[in-house]
C-alpha cells in the first residue's frame, strides 16, 4: 500500500486550536427528545428537521436546505467540502482527487468518499486520533451550518435547534474534556432565549457563544435588544464568538429585499461575472462580514458599555486588521467632534487590543512578519476538516520560514486562545510529527498530482472538440 511520507518536525508546547469544524449528524435530531420539551420538540419539527428516510434537513417548511452537514459517509463522485481535510489531505490532493471526478471512468467510488468523509468530524474518538497526527492539542468545535441558524423563523424552533445541537456538542466533547471544548449555538431570534441558553451553556462549563454577524431578518447583533445577551455573557465570562460565512441567502423569507450581509454585494458580484467556482468568493466573504462587524463594535462603543465582555473573530484571516484598525483610529480623531454618539474612551484599536482576539490560519504569513502588532490578539484556527483546512504543522512551516520566534509562535499557536478562554495548560502534548500515513491503493500518486495542479487540468471540454460533429451526431465525447 502507499505510505504518505512528511518531514519530520518537533515542537516544545501545546497548541490550542481556536476554530475547527463539526458536521452536525443525523442523530441530533433522532437524540432531540432525550434534550428537549414537548413543546421544543414539536417547534423543532416545524423549524428545522432533518428526515432519516430522505436525507433532507427541512428549515422553515423548505426541504433540501442546508449545505448537506447531515449526509455523513460516502457516495460515488461526491467528495464532501465540509468533511475532506483531514490527516495529510492537503490542498493539491485534494485537487488531484476533483480532477478524477470530472470524468465518469476515474470518479471516486462510494467506498473511496466514505474514506475521504472523515469520521471525526462527527465522531469524537475518531477525532481525538486525527488531532494527535495534526499535532493538535486541544480544540473549540464549531457547527458547520453557520448560514441555516440565523434564519429560523419560529423563536422557539430555533431555541430548541440551539439546545439540541448545544446538548450533542456537550456529550462529544465529554470523550475528553481537557481536550475538546465546544462553542455554543445562540437563539438570537429571541434575547431572552439567547441569555437564557447562554446561562445554561455556561453551567456546563461552555466558554464561548457563536453569532454570526449578519442582518438576518432585521436581526443585527448589536441591537439594543440584545443587552441582556451581552450582559448575560459578562456575568458567566462567556466569550462573544463572532463567525462569518459566505453569503448564500439561500433561507431568506420571501420578501425580504434587504442586503443582509455585507458579503451578500460581493457574491453577487462574482456570480453575475460569471466566476466558475463558488469558493472564489471566501475570502472577501468572510472578511467582509468580519470587518463591518469590528469597525461597528469598535465606533459605536460597544466595549465599553460591556467592559467585561471579551470577544474572538473567527474564520476571516487576519492580514486585513492592522489596515482596518489603523483606518478606525484615523477617522475617529477627524471626526470626532461630529460624532451623535457619546465619545470614545480610547482609540478603537486601544479597544481591540483589550478586548479582542482574531483567528488566523498556518498559511498566513503577514502576521508572523508583524508580531509586535499581533502578539496578544492572534489565536491559531485550523478550519478542519472543511476543505480549506490545515494542521498544525503548516502554520509552524509558515512561521519558522518567517524566522518568527518561539515565544511568538507559543503565543500564536496556544497560549492567547487559553488565556481568552480561560483553560488551562495541557500537562502532556504532542512532540513530534507523525511522519508516514498508509493509504490505499486508490491515492494519487505524485505524478497525479503534478497533473492536476496544472489549470488546464480541471477544464472540461469544449463541446465541439469532444469528437462530436457540429450537428450534435456522432460518438459521445469524454470530460476530462
Amino acid at each position: 500500500m502507499p505510505i504518505q511520507k512528511f518531514a519530520p518536525m518537533t515542537k516544545d508546547f501545546p497548541t490550542f486550536d481556536c476554530d475547527a469544524h463539526v458536521t452536525e449528524p443525523p442523530w441530533i435530531w433522532e437524540r432531540a427528545k432525550d434534550w428537549l420539551s414537548k413543546d421544543e420538540l414539536e417547534a423543532l419539527k416545524t423549524t428545522m428537521w432533518f428526515d432519516a428516510e430522505t436525507k433532507q434537513l427541512t428549515v422553515n417548511g423548505i426541504a433540501g436546505a442546508g449545505i448537506g452537514s447531515q449526509r455523513i459517509g460516502g457516495s460515488r463522485r461526491n467528495l464532501n467540502a465540509i468533511s475532506l481535510a483531514g490527516p495529510g489531505l492537503k490542498h493539491d490532493i485534494q485537487r488531484a482527487l476533483y480532477v478524477r471526478n470530472l470524468n465518469p471512468k476515474t470518479a471516486v467510488t462510494a467506498e473511496q468518499a466514505d474514506y475521504l468523509d472523515h469520521k471525526g468530524s462527527y465522531k469524537p474518538k475518531e477525532r481525538l486520533q486525527d488531532m494527535d497526527v495534526q499535532g493538535i492539542d486541544q480544540v473549540l468545535i464549531i457547527p458547520t451550518d453557520i448560514d441555516t441558524y440565523p434564519w429560523l423563523q419560529n423563536a422557539l424552533g430555533a431555541k430548541a435547534m440551539c439546545k439540541a445541537y448545544n446538548e450533542w456538542a456537550y456529550e462529544y466533547c465529554q470523550e475528553d474534556p481537557e481536550r475538546l471544548f465546544f462553542a455554543a449555538m445562540l437563539p438570537m431570534q429571541d434575547p431572552f432565549y439567547a441569555a437564557q441558553e447562554v446561562r445554561r451553556v455556561a453551567d456546563k462549563g461552555c466558554r464561548v457563544g457563536l453569532v454570526r454577524p449578519v442582518d438576518a431578518m432585521g436581526n443585527y447583533p448589536l441591537q439594543p435588544k440584545y443587552e441582556r445577551v451581552w450582559r448575560a455573557m459578562e456575568e458567566t465570562g462567556m466569550v462573544y464568538g463572532m463567525h462569518p460565512f459566505p453569503a448564500f441567502g439561500s433561507l431568506k423569507p420571501a420578501g425580504y429585499s434587504e442586503q443582509y450581509s455585507g458579503a451578500e454585494l460581493i457574491a453577487r458580484t462574482i456570480i453575475s461575472s460569471g466566476l466558475p467556482h463558488s469558493f472564489l468568493t471566501n475570502v472577501q466573504n468572510f472578511q467582509a462580514e468580519a470587518s463591518l462587524w469590528v469597525t461597528m463594535v469598535l465606533l459605536s462603543g460597544f466595549f465599553e458599555r460591556h467592559p467585561k465582555l471579551n470577544a474572538a473573530v473567527f474564520e476571516a484571516s487576519s492580514t486585513w486588521l492592522s489596515f482596518l484598525l489603523d483606518r478606525c483610529d484615523k477617522f475617529y480623531k477627524l471626526y470626532r467632534n461630529e460624532r451623535a454618539l457619546p465619545p470614545l474612551k480610547r482609540l478603537p484599536s486601544e479597544t481591540f487590543f483589550e478586548h479582542c482576539v482574531t483567528g488566523f490560519e498556518g498559511d498566513e504569513a503577514p502576521p508572523s512578519r508583524l508580531p509586535e502588532f499581533y502578539q496578544d490578539i492572534l489565536a491559531w484556527s485550523s478550519d478542519v476538516y472543511h476543505h480549506d483546512g490545515d494542521d498544525v504543522w503548516r502554520a509552524l512551516e509558515t512561521m519558522r520560514t518567517c524566522d518568527l520566534a518561539e515565544s511568538y509562535q507559543r503565543k500564536f499557536l496556544g497560549e492567547n486562545a487559553r488565556k481568552l478562554y480561560h483553560i488551562e495548560t495541557p500537562k502532556t502534548f504532542i512532540r513530534e510529527r507523525v511522519t508516514e500515513i498508509e493509504r490505499p491503493d486508490w491515492w494519487p500518486t505524485a505524478e497525479e498530482i503534478e497533473q492536476a495542479l496544472k489549470p488546464e487540468a480541471a477544464l472540461i471540454r469544449p463541446y465541439r472538440e469532444r469528437g462530436r460533429p457540429a450537428t450534435g451526431h456522432g460518438h459521445a465525447g469524454a470530460r476530462v
